[in-house]
């Protein structure tokens, strides 16, 4: 039997696929397409992946382990058993993901942020580096912000190979691994570096959204998660086919 749904007003329609990626027993790995949220939240329910993937399988116990931004494309996964849900959950609060994100972004120097650190991994070259803040987000506020303090957020931020590396003129895609997981966290710590990412609508300064407007998806990607299973103990990787 399918789940009943709340009645939702004026929510637009996203049109894009949500690409199964994988699925067994106990796991849906999805390729989210920009604009669609992972699950519901304000004036999102029916356009979401969680929904959609809850239809699709007729099956109401489909819950995310993880999430992403309504902006942001990529791998998500999901998990269909519940017996073995908080072992999956627990993958990536305990940060066990390997997680590797793609972004476009300026081809330009890297300014000094206000507050944080750099650390070049391979001066006299800028990249990569390592990229540490303190970040902080109020209940809301639409921006993160970073503030001087104890370190909560870091990231990794090397370019991508030089083949096809330049994509337009004036932008390069750049390659991002978290070791944190903070609220926009990437999209802050790029921000901070005068590398803000293309397409972004909160940074450096808030744009006021069309919400059937789909021509500028923010150009960021979660290109890929590696995992060992807790359950089958397989290695398991996972790579998104969405370009930035």
């Amino acid at each position: 039997m399918r789940t009943s749904h709340r009645f939702v007003v004026d929510e637009p329609e996203v049109p894009f696929e949500l690409t199964v990626l994988y699925e067994d027993d106990n796991i849906i790995v999805v390729d989210k397409p920009h604009f669609l949220a992972t699950t519901p939240r304000g004036m999102w329910y029916r356009q979401t992946a969680l929904i959609r993937l809850r239809e699709y399988f007729d099956d109401p116990q489909i819950t995310p382990a993880h999430r992403l931004d309504r902006m942001t494309a990529g791998i998500v996964l999901f998990v269909r058993n519940p017996t073995v849900r908080r072992d999956y959950q627990m993958l990536f609060q305990h940060r066990q993901v390997e997680k590797t994100y793609e972004c476009l972004a300026p081809c330009r120097p890297v300014a000094v942020p206000r507050t944080g650190t750099v650390k070049e991994l391979a001066a006299p070259s800028v990249f990569p580096l390592i990229r540490r803040s303190r970040i902080l987000k109020d209940r809301g506020r639409l921006q993160a912000y970073e503030v001087p303090g104890e370190v909560n957020a870091e990231t990794m931020i090397e370019l991508a190979s030089a083949q096809g590396s330049v994509v337009v003129p004036g932008y390069r895609r750049y390659v991002l691994h978290p070791k944190t997981g903070k609220t926009h966290q990437l999209r802050v710590h790029m921000n901070s570096l005068g590398l803000p990412i293309a397409g972004d609508d909160l940074y450096p300064r808030i744009i006021e959204p069309d919400y059937t407007d789909f021509s500028n998806p923010l150009q960021l990607v979660a290109r890929s998660v590696r995992f060992v299973d807790p359950v089958s103990h397989r290695l398991m990787l996972f790579k998104s086919e969405i370009l930035v």
